[in-house]
């Protein structure tokens, strides 16, 4: 067990880099981001768990702060983004180190990093918004970017919860950002949640579609 803690973030830094190498990778509405980054606001990106790898492939190096969980497959997860992605990680959940977490993106975001949640983990159900990230973007005061993306070549993994998708090496793939969603203190979370979802939904059915064409 502490072999695979050890060797599994430097296996998963050498996969994430040749990946990134030898993917072609279309970006769609990047201006979206690009206007919030321009007008100096902060955000917190949202996106489904199972393209999680590809987020932190395609994100390396942003200045951004992730939230992972505090579970034992999280810990690994945490080390590999840290190794592979150059990228802050902030431990909690909405079950373990909920306030603890909410602390640490406070102070995240005040230096200057934009978070990272998947608002479905860290058990699901899968494709399924939580109103976590829609409190904590009314009590932060930034709004909340839907992001996906696909591949044309990946590998899923059945037997998770989510339906985990590992990108394949050589492969088609894009990116696409959906439209900021704003929480404001009067607003009703669940429908916010709602909202979230509607959206990652239809992004997400956008980049499959894309990665599907020949």
């Amino acid at each position: 067990m502490f072999a695979a803690r050890f060797l599994v973030p430097y296996l998963g830094w050498l996969f994430s880099t040749f990946v990134k190498l030898t993917t072609t990778l279309s970006i769609v509405r990047g201006d979206i981001r690009d206007k919030l980054r321009a007008a100096d606001r902060r955000f917190i990106y949202a996106f489904w768990h199972q393209r999680q790898i590809f987020f932190t492939v395609t994100h390396r190096g942003d200045n951004l702060a992730v939230l992972v969980s505090r579970s034992v497959d999280g810990e690994m997860i945490a080390e590999t983004i840290r190794l592979c992605c150059d990228v802050a990680v902030v431990r909690g959940s909405s079950t373990r180190g909920a306030s603890e977490a909410v602390r640490s993106m406070i102070t995240a975001l005040r230096s200057g990093r934009d978070l990272a949640i998947a608002p479905d983990g860290p058990k699901g159900p899968n494709g399924e918004v939580k109103e976590g990230v829609m409190y904590l973007a009314r009590k932060l005061g930034v709004p909340v970017l839907p992001t996906t993306n696909a591949q044309s070549h990946r590998l899923v993994l059945k037997g998770t919860w989510d339906q985990l998708q590992i990108p394949m090496p050589f492969c088609r793939s894009v990116v696409v950002y959906g439209e900021p969603i704003e929480v404001g203190s009067d607003d009703d979370l669940k429908a916010k949640a709602a909202e979230l979802k509607l959206a990652l939904d239809a992004i997400t059915q956008e980049a499959e579609a894309l990665v599907a064409r020949d």
